[in-house]
């Protein structure tokens, strides 16, 4: 990085999508703080994603779009001038939020070349293609500091070091009396909210089973519109050994939850960076389809990896089925988990962020 930064003072990072995408968004915001720790961080995104931005600690303040949507161009150009707004950049590009900068009279605006709107509302732009990319997301997203001028990026290896999260909220006593400290607490995170191709929910049924209860205590985790789906394969009737927590917690319980845990599987999907960027043991199922590959939107973290067929294959975009997620065998996935999650618990080894 470089001994002496010429950042703006303030910066916006503009994220506005969803989990998983802003999680790997915020190295970003880390390397500009070790850079220059008196760069101040706003990050403007979509409401939802509030809780996840908050716990990291390079992030100064949150900004909603949808409260700022709804501004008059000189509201907004307020605004920014009384947070000292001094660079705004896009990494999720929408043209809307473009017009909102320009007209708010944010001094330097960076965005991508390959965007016409960019063209007419930022006057920095960044040659960055996503689409014909194997390079993975939180590089491409890292790419984009090129606007602030000559930056030496580090390698996608060193990233998880400026992540800078943790959990800013106490887990509820209800929630920590289910961690069990003598055993590995593990996740599954069977469904994505139709963000990625997915693990047939049987499958993860079979692996629930099949993993040792001397070893795990096994969790089901999802979203409150995701609840009715797996209660059918794993019902809260006070009896099983495999506990159902999914709909049971808002976000921001859930990720002191993940906190809490040792380890993490699912799909390409928000829980799965959150743990990655916890630092904790996290595994990702991904089909080899571009451009949803694990090379491109697999967990970053030093205890993360995920597992993916080494073939070529694009049939599930005319069959909608996905042959290749489909054809992850249980007792492998089973045999992933017992190589790779065995050894002294990860709680006992992480240390404070």
């Amino acid at each position: 990085m470089n001994k002496k930064s010429e950042f703006p003072k303030t910066i916006i990072i503009s994220r506005t999508d969803k989990i998983g995408d802003v999680v790997l968004t915020l190295p970003m915001a880390g390397y500009i703080k070790a850079s220059d720790p008196q760069t101040r961080i706003i990050f403007l995104g979509q409401p939802y994603t509030k809780a996840i931005i908050e716990c990291s600690r390079h992030v100064d303040e949150f900004w909603d779009w949808k409260e700022l949507a709804h501004l008059a161009p000189e509201e907004s150009a307020r605004l920014c001038a009384q947070a000292g707004a001094e660079a705004i950049i896009h990494v999720f590009p929408r043209p809307e939020i473009a017009k909102w900068a320009k007209d708010a009279g944010i001094p330097l605006r960076i965005g991508t070349r390959n965007r016409i709107y960019h063209w007419l509302r930022c006057n920095r732009l960044v040659k960055v293609s996503r689409r014909n990319s194997d390079a993975h997301e939180s590089e491409l997203n890292m790419s984009l500091l090129a606007g602030l001028g000559r930056i030496n990026l580090p390698p996608a290896s060193q990233l998880p070091q400026y992540y800078g999260l943790s959990a800013k909220s106490q887990l509820n006593d209800k929630f920590k009396s289910l961690i069990d400290s003598t055993k590995f607490n593990i996740i599954l995170h069977p469904k994505s909210k139709g963000s990625a191709r997915e693990w047939p929910i049987q499958k993860w049924a079979e692996l629930a089973v099949l993993l040792p209860k001397d070893k795990f205590k096994v969790f089901i985790s999802g979203g409150p519109d995701e609840e009715k789906d797996l209660l059918e394969f794993f019902p809260r009737d006070g009896q099983s050994a495999i506990v159902n927590i999914a709909g049971m917690m808002p976000l921001d319980q859930f990720i002191a939850f993940i906190a809490a845990a040792d380890g993490l599987v699912a799909a390409s999907t928000g829980p799965l960076h959150i743990a990655a960027a916890l630092g904790r043991c996290a595994l990702g199922l991904y089909p080899p389809i571009r451009p949803m590959h694990g090379g491109r939107w697999g967990p970053v973290g030093e205890r993360a990896s995920f597992l993916s067929l080494d073939r070529k294959c694009e049939d599930c975009r005319v069959t909608k089925v996905c042959a290749c997620m489909e054809s992850f065998d249980v007792r492998s996935v089973c045999g992933t988990l017992l190589k790779r999650f065995e050894g002294p618990l990860h709680r006992q080894e992480q240390t404070e962020d």
